[in-house]
């Protein structure tokens, strides 16, 4: 038997162990096991979280390079509402071709039968899906008019009659915020 330090002396049991600094060096396991469902449910709530985000801070207006839109200042935040988008070339309801500028300036009565037409389909189409529901909140007639700035007041000045005599009375328009926007453009409703 040899020589032994003096001093503290563990037991037989505890003299290989990792706590008194004596055991653990064998030989390691390279292979690490990985946990499948923790794992798993982390990415089920990242992926919820950025559906929840993405759906939440969705776009309500579809930018086109046809429309450049006008610079305000005073705005609020756009509402998701019907969309009617004026270009150069051709009026539109929520993708729907309505009438073609051109022949807009050359009329003189100020409604556009198919945009007021297709205004009351969207009106009606709202109307019965809040009737099946029994929805308390009614029909309030906002709509959003998306317009290139270099579109005639004559063509907007229609469009918005159109929407008018349709029951849309609350019309908003949609604008960029100028001054305080300095990092990008962002979309914004003006109210008349």
């Amino acid at each position: 038997m040899g020589i032994k330090v003096p001093g503290k002396r563990y037991g037989k049991r505890l003299e290989h162990s990792k706590v008194f600094g004596h055991g653990g060096h064998g030989k390691k396991n390279g292979n690490a096991d990985l946990l499948i469902t923790p794992l798993v449910d982390m990415f089920v709530i990242i992926v919820l979280f950025l559906i929840a985000n993405f759906s939440a801070t969705g776009e309500v207006l579809m930018m086109t390079k046809d429309i450049q839109l006008p610079e305000a200042v005073n705005v609020k935040e756009v509402e998701m509402h019907p969309v009617v988008m004026v270009s150069n070339d051709q009026v539109s309801v929520s993708g729907t071709i309505v009438g073609r500028v051109e022949d807009l300036t050359k009329d003189e009565y100020l409604n556009i039968p198919a945009l007021e037409e297709k205004l009351r389909d969207m009106k009606k189409q709202f109307e019965d899906l809040h009737a099946m529901a029994n929805g308390t909140d009614g029909f309030k007639g906002d709509v959003n008019i998306q317009a290139n700035k270099d579109v005639q007041f004559k063509v907007i000045k229609r469009v918005m009659f159109s929407c008018a005599t349709a029951g849309y009375n609350n019309i908003n328009f949609a604008v960029i915020q100028a001054g305080g926007a300095a990092a990008g453009e962002k979309t914004a409703a003006a109210t008349p």
